[in-house]
């Protein structure tokens, strides 16, 4: 009996080292699998998220002064959920500097010279041979640039390095462009107080 017990013993030691190695070789890929999901779920929340902030920041730019620096600063940080400034929660790709506040003419340009105020701003409007002084629309986009161009694509920067092309992986996504996400709005008071 003593033979058959030491047989017994033996083989579980065996079989619990099988067991060892077989949850690593399932263990590797599940956990590779898990921090994939979480990545692909932090890229749709990127590209989701800059939509709102290029819609938030078209909306409070169009009743803010454009000559006030510190309020349309201010703008850039309320977009990205932030009061100083930084980056976008849970994407450190997205910066207060990557959202680009344009004020444009009827003919979508920037204007060729601003106008002196918000009211100003309604007398050029008014004015058929100041046109393109004339603010009519504010455009907001999130960009690695400053004209909103298709090619200022900002690139998405994964959370961990398993994904960044020279990992074990291979799964680059490096490569992937956040999309560029631009709102243009009608001009409204642009921060004008018919007080002052």
């Amino acid at each position: 009996m003593g033979h058959f017990h030491q047989q017994m013993c033996g083989g579980r030691t065996r079989q619990s080292g099988i067991a060892a190695i077989e949850f690593a070789l399932i263990a590797i890929p599940f956990f590779l699998m898990i921090i994939g999901i979480m990545e692909v779920g932090r890229l749709m929340y990127v590209w989701n998220t800059v939509q709102e902030v290029t819609r938030n920041a078209a909306r409070q730019a169009v009743v803010t002064d454009f000559r006030d620096a510190a309020a349309v600063d201010a703008i850039r940080r309320r977009a990205l959920f932030r009061l100083t400034d930084g980056t976008l929660p849970a994407a450190a790709e997205i910066s207060t500097a990557n959202v680009v506040i344009r004020y444009l003419n009827a003919a979508g340009n920037v204007p060729t010279s601003m106008p002196e105020s918000p009211g100003d701003n309604l007398s050029a409007c008014q004015d058929s041979t100041r046109v393109d002084e004339c603010v009519r629309f504010v455009e907001v986009c999130v960009s690695s640039g400053s004209t909103c161009a298709p090619n200022e694509l900002i690139a998405f920067a994964p959370m961990t390095g398993l994904f960044s092309g020279s990992s074990v992986v291979g799964a680059d996504f490096t490569v992937l462009r956040i999309p560029l996400s631009s709102m243009r709005m009608p001009a409204e008071s642009l921060g004008f107080r018919p007080d002052l």
